[in-house]
């Protein structure tokens, strides 16, 4: 079901001041990468396209009506934006210029109103109250206002509002516009700035009058006269009307016939001795260069203004101060929507577009001329930046229909660096605006064209021959790279799956690219170049290797197998930079991390431990990153338990290893591979371990609760033959099964004391002390394994398990027991394994014992 809570529709006010429906979505707040900040985002319910994309700024005025219309979903239009931002409608009806507005005093809020420029208003009407109410707070969360305020930001105090409401009756009387009242008319500027009413006042007695175009005729006369004081009062005059940051006053400013003369009264600053030659390089030194001729008057006027008001706003205009930061915003914007003008123009032009990229990848077009269409078609993209999503998307397509990226595969193809330097900028405003539709055309190209002269291979060489010393660009198109073999940006349709397609693409045609200079680099012990440069580039071949690990499956497995890539990328740990040794570290660790049996299986076969641990000793006793990184690998292997790579390790780099006592990893992993050895060797040992396990350390209360109901049903006759009560399911099958292997296991475990005991010195392994083996029998234990199995192995007769030659004997136990620590009876069971976590319920049967009847007890004590 669809929720109509954040269901919105959304208005613009046009330049006629009129309301435009924008279209119907659902809005939602989140953080904005490309704004720096949240904003609130409203999605078409049509087709899911970007309606609306708003940042949420600290200082803007936003405002929560309580308005119910004629049609409560549909906003009616108004020919003033300033009755939204300034005045607070309760009356049941208002008119205000004959538009008529139907208010309900009961009425719940469902609009918010805001300007994000002047004359550039916007609403949201929301269906539901309760959506309204979720922005609002997320607005308020935001400006740090209290989600009660029904107007984030005071624009005007009450007494000013009130007079505010009397604009239009004669307020402000401006001199007349002589050269004798210019310091008259420079202060009345400068006190108006502070108060935004008397700002508001001198705008609109500035627009009535015509009054700029009267102060640009005084200033022709200045100069003429080569009046100095009338020229520095001018320029206060002209900078203070900018900072009035008004559209309207812009408009005028701004236009051909006077923008000239306005940056010309801003050459005389006071506080500068001579004035400044802006006109004269405006005019003389800039010169527009058309790399394609424009036929439409209208564009090339566009173009020139645009330009010119940059200027002002970069080398004319003082540097703002903190406090006139925010007046002069609608500069930015003017700027800001002339661009997307020039590029929705441009864009219609489809004349323009199409001898641009013919003259591109024109082969008789000299070098000069390309180099002036390339920087034309990077600018052109850098503008698209600006525009609102949906029209970028519709920039962009323009762009591809039109062969871009034909055209771009050719410009990287030649030989002056800087046409392709901008080509790559170019193409990283693809890859960003859209790797789909980037991926789509290489695979595509990849039929009719061999392997060297693929988009992506150009741009793989394009990085590996980087010869800036930092490898800038190089980083730039790696990450580009990293873009289009990510899978979290592929899509997956009914019919294919871009990422099964694209990645078999990838490391079919274009895999072996990237890996050439490494597995050049590579070709015996040690780098065969180890110089920085290529050290830098090798790390990021690296980098983009490690990532494809993480997140690609049996293609980089299959290739990293087949081509053996990482014995070649550990022979880097031998290089002088420790940079690219830890990259080459990194990488393999990443391998293990996902503890794949195929690779540990590779690793083990070709022996690629080994530079690891040479460069583990070659570090010596140096407490670095690359002796921690080493450390972490191993200790890794050792708490994961992967067998196979610890029995890898310590057959094969144990004496190598043994000696360090600082970390207790290697003993650890030591432990680790006796124990797994034991349970191969004696795999019935292990089964009775379990068994016992299972029913001595890890019985449920119910089981605990039967057998000592039995214990103490048993009769006492019984345990005066020395008959121990077992469960039938514990009871073993065959003694002598039971006997041969663990009289084996103390025969081993003699051998091995010495060692043994160094280990077991030493098992405080990340907080915990390892299991041991502590073995032996009492007469009672005794006979549990020797006697219950047969009522006609009698003790003392030749072959039964008692007699002095019998391993069972108590003769051939005393001397086992003499050099093993013993095994502990509860409840007639029988522990091999004396696990650490035990000791509590070790006291709890201690306490049991103490609660035995006394005939029960006395017997326990004589055994």
């Amino acid at each position: 079901m669809t929720d109509t809570r954040r269901r919105v529709k959304v208005y613009t006010l046009n330049e006629d001041r009129q309301w435009d429906d924008r279209g119907t979505g659902h809005v939602s707040s989140c953080y904005v990468e490309r704004l720096k900040g949240m904003s609130l985002l409203v999605r078409a319910e049509s087709d899911g396209s970007l309606l609306l994309e708003s940042k949420i700024n600290p200082n803007t005025a936003y405002q929560k009506q309580q308005v119910v219309f004629l049609n409560p979903f549909l906003l009616c239009t108004t020919s003033s934006s300033t009755l939204w931002k300034r005045k607070r409608l309760s009356s049941e009806t208002y008119k205000k210029e004959n538009i008529y507005y139907n208010f309900d005093p009961t009425g719940k809020d469902t609009l918010i109103v805001w300007s994000e420029a002047e004359n550039y208003d916007l609403a949201l009407s929301f269906q539901e109250k309760a959506g309204c109410d979720e922005i609002w707070e997320k607005i308020c969360q935001v400006q740090g206002k209290d989600p009660s305020v029904d107007i984030t930001q005071d624009l005007v105090d009450e007494s000013e509002e009130e007079r505010f409401d009397d604009m239009s009756s004669p307020g402000l009387e401006l001199p007349s516009c002589e050269l004798s009242r210019l310091e008259e008319i420079a202060e009345l500027v400068a006190s108006s700035l502070p108060s935004p009413l008397r700002r508001e006042k001198l705008a609109l007695a500035l627009e009535n009058e015509g009054y700029i175009k009267k102060l640009l005729e005084i200033f022709h006369v200045c100069e003429d006269l080569e009046n100095i004081e009338g020229l520095h009062h001018l320029y206060e005059i002209i900078k203070g009307i900018f900072l009035l940051n008004r559209t309207a006053l812009f408009e005028v400013m701004f236009s051909e016939e006077c923008i000239m003369d306005v940056i010309g009264c801003l050459e005389y600053d006071p506080s500068l001795s001579q004035s400044r030659k802006h006109r004269e390089f405006l005019t003389k030194t800039a010169k527009f260069k058309e790399v394609i001729p424009i036929s439409d008057p209208e564009l090339k006027q566009k173009i020139h203004q645009t330009y010119r008001v940059q200027y002002i706003q970069d080398m004319v205009l003082p540097t703002p101060s903190v406090f006139e930061e925010n007046m002069l915003s609608t500069l930015h914007s003017f700027i800001f929507f002339n661009k997307v003008e020039i590029v929705g123009m441009l864009q219609e032009d489809e004349k323009f577009l199409t001898d641009l990229f013919a003259q591109l990848t024109d082969e008789a077009t000299d070098e000069e001329k390309r180099q002036e269409l390339v920087n034309f078609l990077k600018e052109f993209c850098a503008f698209s930046q600006t525009l609102q999503p949906q029209n970028r998307d519709a920039f962009f397509k323009t762009l591809s229909n039109m062969g871009i990226l034909p055209a771009l595969e050719v410009i990287l193809g030649m030989d002056d660096a800087q046409v392709r330097s901008a080509a790559t900028d170019i193409f990283s405003y693809l890859v960003e605006y859209n790797p789909s539709m980037v991926r789509e055309f290489v695979m595509q190209e990849a039929q009719q064209n061999d392997d060297d002269i693929l988009l992506i291979n150009l741009i793989i060489e394009h990085m590996i021959c980087d010869t800036d010393p930092e490898l800038g660009g190089a980083v730039l198109l790696m990450g580009l790279l990293r873009t289009l073999v990510d899978p979290e940006n592929m899509l997956a349709t009914a019919n294919k799956t871009e990422k099964t397609e694209f990645l078999g693409f990838f490391y079919k045609h274009c895999m072996h690219v990237l890996t050439a200079p490494l597995l050049a680099n590579t070709t015996e012990d040690k780098p065969s170049k180890d110089d920085f440069q290529t050290a830098q580039l090798l790390a990021l071949i690296l980098e983009l290797l490690t990532f494809c690990v993480e997140h690609h499956t049996y293609h980089i497995k299959n290739y990293i197998i087949n081509k053996d890539i990482l014995r070649r990328v550990l022979v880097l740990m031998a290089s002088k930079h420790a940079f690219l040794a830890l990259c080459a570290l990194r990488f393999k660790r990443k391998i293990i991390g996902l503890k794949d049996e195929f690779y540990n299986r590779y690793i083990m076969k070709s022996f690629l431990f080994e530079p690891v641990v040479k460069a583990f000793l070659n570090n010596g006793s140096r407490y670095n990153l690359m002796n921690s990184a080493i450390i972490e690998m191993f200790e890794f292997i050792r708490v994961e338990d992967i067998k196979s790579l610890t029995a890898h390790v310590i057959e094969n780099y144990w004496k190598a290893l043994e000696d360090v006592d600082y970390v207790q990893t290697f003993k650890g992993l030591k432990l680790r591979f006796e124990q797994q050895r034991e349970r191969q060797d004696n795999p019935k040992l292990d089964s009775m371990r379990s068994i016992l396990r299972n029913h001595r350390y890890r019985r449920d209360a119910r089981t605990l609760e039967d057998e000592e109901e039995m214990w103490f049903n048993t009769d006492e006759d019984d345990m005066e033959d020395g008959e121990a009560v077992v469960p039938p399911s514990d009871k073993p099958k065959n003694d002598e099964d039971i006997m041969d292997p663990i009289s084996k296991f103390m025969e081993r475990k003699k051998l091995k004391e010495s060692e043994e005991k160094e280990v077991l010195l030493k098992t405080n392994l990340s907080g915990r002390q390892s299991p041991s083996f502590k073995l032996s029998f009492s007469s009672g234990t005794k006979s549990n394994l020797t006697s219950q199995s047969s009522a006609s192995n009698l003790p003392g007769s030749p072959g039964s398990p008692g007699s002095p030659g019998s391993p069972g004997s108590p003769g051939s136990v005393s001397k086992s027991t003499s050099q093993m620590a013993a095994i502990t009876t509860k409840g007639g069971l029988v522990g091999l394994v004396d696990y650490p976590d035990d000791d509590e319920e070790d006291d709890e049967d201690e306490d049991k014992e103490e609660t035995l009847p006394l005939s029960k007890k006395a017997k326990l004590e004589s055994s």
